[in-house]
């Protein structure tokens, strides 16, 4: 009978020598083996929230951006359309759409390469700047303010609707007037300077003249007194009209992390070019032009000139159509087509293809935010499109005349640049974060320009920046 007695008093002595410690222990000192105070600590893990707080205010200084809400049916409720239209010839863009507006993986193990469609570049640019580090809830804290609207989206009904074809004029009112009347005095502070938006087209699509009769290709959005004042980023900038600014074409590589950007890198750094030049494109047909006297070229040269055929927009889709070819070759043509800039620039870029431009606006007047102007003839050739029709220079001869040590200068500098022109993923890795890429630049852009125009205002604690100069590269 007495060893329950025992047992109970060891039990009651055991849980007060427990218990007095634990105590004692959970009032003054964390659990994590230190012997600072918790409270003192509370204190410490304040002020580093504080001057984290101060850090990034001041990283941020000058680069705030407020994101306007806008109503649905000027951005996402336009993504419900996308089997109306005939961008295709499946009249069916809705695949595209996937992945935030990068597109479907070009296959399940995919993991940088997507069927990227240049239509959606509105949409993902929109999905990247909801992880900038510097937005602002508040409007007067900002130092611009973006606009989400799916420009290129909303003007299908004009572009390809019969029946509106006479309306293209109408374009971007319903906008307008909602920036008018809500919120006024977000709109009003700087007369529109401060805002941006991007554009899916180019801006020749948005330029009609209201009073145009007949009415042309394109909608009158661009030319609405309303919006003379906003920077347009759009895939191809007019030569004259202050407000837009040309961006690179989306690519269908969009990396995730450092190692993936690295590892494709390397591989275009290593890779065999067996060819002197690669055109990728379609057209050519008709009278003299530069595609049609490319084309014959290669014909005649087949062992060091590479044609892929892109007629009927059989590459828009299939990157490895033409990425392969592009890696194999040294040199890659870009003449201009309907309008002077062509994706597959950006695309020849990506795989260290050094480009050769035929016109100066085909790149060298557009994208002076992510291809430096005075650097140009560093990664890439001109050669003037009327040497070439009516003279009978011959581009494999021009090509085939640069020293072996001159093409790997300008592919290592080729290269270099391709982050520059690269989208990367939305919720990429902060090593990969810390490169700036082509949305980066656009912002960076769009900021200096902001200062610019907020000088010519008469502030007093604006910088002269010039617009085209980025950061060092």
């Amino acid at each position: 009978m007495a060893r329950p007695s025992v047992v109970i008093i060891l039990s009651l002595v055991l849980s007060v020598l427990l218990l007095v410690p634990y105590q004692v222990r959970s009032r003054s000192t964390s659990q994590t083996g230190s012997s600072l105070p918790l409270l003192e600590k509370e204190e410490v893990a304040a002020g580093n929230e504080e001057k984290a707080r101060q850090r990034r205010r001041t990283e941020c200084e000058g680069r705030w951006i407020h994101i306007r809400d806008l109503p649905p049916r000027f951005n996402t409720d336009l993504l419900q359309s996308c089997n109306a239209f005939p961008l295709y010839d499946d009249g069916n863009f809705c695949p595209y759409l996937a992945n935030h507006g990068l597109g479907p993986r070009t296959h399940n193990r995919s993991r940088s390469w997507y069927r990227t469609d240049p239509h959606m570049l509105e949409r993902f640019f929109h999905r990247r700047l909801l992880e900038y580090p510097c937005l602002t809830p508040d409007p007067a804290l900002a130092d611009a303010v973006f606009l989400p609207y799916y420009a290129a989206l909303d003007a299908l009904p004009f572009l390809y609707h019969p029946s509106l074809f006479n309306s293209s004029a109408l374009h971007g009112r319903d906008l307008a007037d909602f920036l008018r009347r809500d919120r006024p005095a977000i709109w009003g502070r700087h007369r529109g300077h401060d805002h941006f938006l991007v554009v899916a087209r180019p801006a020749w699509d948005f330029s009609q003249d209201p009073d145009a009769d007949p009415p042309l290709w394109g909608t009158s959005f661009l030319r609405l007194p309303d919006f003379l004042n906003v920077t347009v980023l759009s895939l191809e900038a007019r030569p004259w009209p202050w407000q837009e600014r040309a961006i690179p074409h989306p690519t269908t590589f969009h990396p995730a992390t450092l190692a993936h950007l690295d590892a494709w890198l390397a591989r275009a750094r290593r890779a065999r070019r067996t060819n002197l030049m690669l055109f990728a494109g379609g057209g050519g047909g008709g009278g003299p032009n530069i595609r049609g006297s490319i084309r014959a070229e290669c014909e005649n040269r087949t062992d060091i000139c590479e044609v892929v055929d892109c007629s009927e927009g059989a590459c828009s889709h299939d990157p490895i159509r033409f990425m392969r070819p592009m890696l194999r070759s040294s040199f890659c043509l870009q003449p201009p087509g309907d309008t002077p800039t062509r994706r597959s620039t950006f695309d020849g870029i990506l795989a260290g293809c050094i480009p050769v431009f035929f016109e100066e606006i085909g790149a060298r007047a557009q994208y002076g935010w992510h291809l430096p102007k005075e650097r140009f003839e560093e990664f890439s050739v001109f050669i003037p499109k009327e040497e070439v029709v009516f003279n009978g220079v011959r581009i494999a001869d021009v090509l085939a005349a640069m020293p072996p040590a001159e093409v790997r200068w300008m592919r290592k500098n080729v290269l270099e640049m391709a982050p520059r022109v690269m989208y990367r993923r939305h919720g990429s890795s902060a090593g990969l974060r810390a490169r700036k890429d082509a949305v980066d630049l656009a912002i960076d852009g769009v900021l200096r320009r902001v200062r610019r125009r907020a000088l010519e205002e008469g502030d007093p604690n604006s910088l002269i920046y010039d617009e085209d100069a980025g950061e060092r590269w």
